[in-house]
């Protein structure tokens, strides 16, 4: 206990290694696991879940830009590594030094890349598909393969796969459904017209966190895996074919219990005001640790197996709950997220509270607060 000094994060390693496992086995061997450790591995700390990850045999890393693949390569020297956003041109020898594929988000910016790489960089060509924010957008198979084959003539562009991201996976409404069914066909007919014209490329890749779980398709080489990998759900309303566990908990302690009588006002702007006695006990975490003040007299938390309500605005570092039902003492633990006696909460239900997903919650808990790795 002399770690939790206020809020702490658990990160269960070996439930994250369950995770990998239950995803593995409802895909086929063709195709790789891409584990995405983008935003410093979703919130869980970088460093111990890629060691996990390589103990376990993932080779495959996806983050958001440069200095999260410096960091990667720096842990995993012979993973591969996609940069999956833009990298600006002047920076290729980064890129190559560091043996980093480069997404390619358009022709223009391949041109670019070209000038400035003095060898060939490693790259995978994004393909907009329905999503809307880079990569390659046409509306004919041809028009598209032609621009693939003008980008992988480029000397110094090494072109080793074609991607896209699905934009409505998570959803079961039929027309999101059609929606995804034409992202996949159109990069399929890309990927397969080019091998017909003789430029074969290593990967093809279209399955993220939602995709892999709702809409498995063999013919991907990988799957990006990003949310599910740490235990929570692309759409907390949508069950998962396979289940998954949260690899993260978020706890925190109290430090004071009182009463407030009738007519007494608890935190900031008098949001709440005591209707009859009630006893208040105010715990050592607020949005500066990443519990969102939209949580505000919304939230519930955990004490000794019992949920009890946020009252008042959640202060910078510190909120209070109602605890009126339960026997509880300075120095309680707080559960914020996880599991306590026969009860749990998790991000995704969290997240429901104030209108936002489980990714943004786990992203969100502050660098303040320890990770202790199990």
């Amino acid at each position: 206990m002399k770690n939790h000094k206020r809020a702490w994060a658990t990160v269960n390693l070996s439930k994250l290694e369950k995770n990998i496992n239950t995803i593995k086995q409802q895909i086929s061997p063709s195709t790789g696991i891409m584990a995405v450790v983008k935003a410093d591995a979703y919130g869980h700390g970088e460093k111990e879940v890629l060691r996990k990850l390589e103990s376990i045999g993932i080779k495959y890393f996806a983050v958001s830009n440069l200095d999260e693949a410096i960091s990667v390569r720096n842990i995993c020297p012979d993973g591969d590594i996609l940069i999956l956003g833009y990298t600006p041109p002047e920076y290729a020898d980064e890129l190559i030094q560091h043996n980093i594929i480069q997404c390619i988000v358009s022709e223009e910016y391949a041109s670019e890349l070209n000038k400035n790489a003095v060898s060939p960089v490693r790259c995978h060509i994004k393909l907009d598909t329905g999503m809307g924010r880079i990569g390659l957008k046409y509306s004919k198979v041809s028009d598209c393969c032609d621009s693939v084959e003008r980008i992988a003539a480029l000397p110094t562009l090494s072109v080793e796969g074609l991607f896209t991201h699905f934009s409505v996976a998570d959803s079961d409404d039929a027309e999101n459904i059609e929606y995804t069914k034409k992202q996949a066909d159109f990069i399929k007919s890309v990927y397969h017209t080019l091998e017909k014209r003789g430029t074969k490329l290593l990967h093809m890749h279209f399955l993220n966190s939602a995709g892999t779980g709702y809409h498995y398709d063999s013919e991907s080489t990988l799957a990006r895996i990003g949310i599910t990998m740490y235990g929570l759900y692309p759409n907390y309303a949508l069950p998962l074919p396979c289940a998954v566990e949260p690899v993260m908990e978020f706890k925190a302690v109290i430090s004071n219990v009182k009463t407030a009588v009738k007519g007494d006002f608890i935190s900031y702007g008098r949001t709440y005001e005591a209707t009859e006695p009630v006893k208040i006990a105010t715990a050592t975490v607020g949005y500066a640790d990443g519990y969102s003040r939209l949580l505000s007299s919304k939230g519930q938390v955990l004490i000794k197996g019992k949920r009890c309500r946020i009252v008042g605005r959640i202060c910078m570092d510190q909120m209070m709950i109602d605890v009126t039902d339960v026997d509880v003492k300075a120095g309680d633990i707080v559960t914020l997220i996880g599991k306590d006696g026969d009860d749990v909460i998790t991000a995704d239900e969290l997240a429901s509270w104030y209108g936002t997903i489980g990714y943004e919650v786990v992203c969100g808990i502050s660098k303040r607060v320890p990770r202790i790795y199990i």
